[in-house]
């Protein structure tokens, strides 16, 4: 069975929270047919520890706001590789060294991606929308 609309849901707000923080290569894996226990892992990069923690903050903050709290986090006081396990999804954030040796995208290879929004940080500091 494909991931559910809840977990393709918090897996997308994810991904834009990482996104606006600056985290890199941000993709999705339908991972429902190849686990129990997840629909879908989210995975992302960040070039040192300290990016790595903001990336969580803002994923856990915008997740929050949508109802989902971690059941589970692992490597938060390293800061080299963080697992956030919402339940239906599962968020990788991962410094840029840990996510290349470990390619956990060749290790679920034959996941089907999930389509993840394609948002930059803001390029104008928030004015958007300000009718300027």
């Amino acid at each position: 069975m494909p991931a559910t609309r809840r977990a393709l849901d918090l897996a997308r707000a994810a991904a834009a929270a990482a996104q606006h923080k600056l985290a890199r290569d941000v993709v999705g894996l339908d991972v429902s047919e190849q686990l129990a226990l997840t629909d879908v892992f989210v995975i992302a990069s960040a070039p040192n520890e300290r990016q790595v923690s903001a990336v969580v903050e803002a994923v856990e903050d915008r997740l929050h706001e949508l109802g989902a709290k971690p059941v589970r986090r692992e490597g938060q006081r390293e800061g080299r590789w963080v697992l956030l396990d919402f339940g239906d999804i599962v968020v990788h954030v991962m410094h840029s060294e840990e996510r290349e040796f470990y390619d956990l995208e060749r290790l679920w290879k034959d996941c089907p991606p999930v389509t993840l929004p394609d948002e930059g940080p803001p390029v104008d500091g928030g004015a958007a929308g300000s009718g300027r």
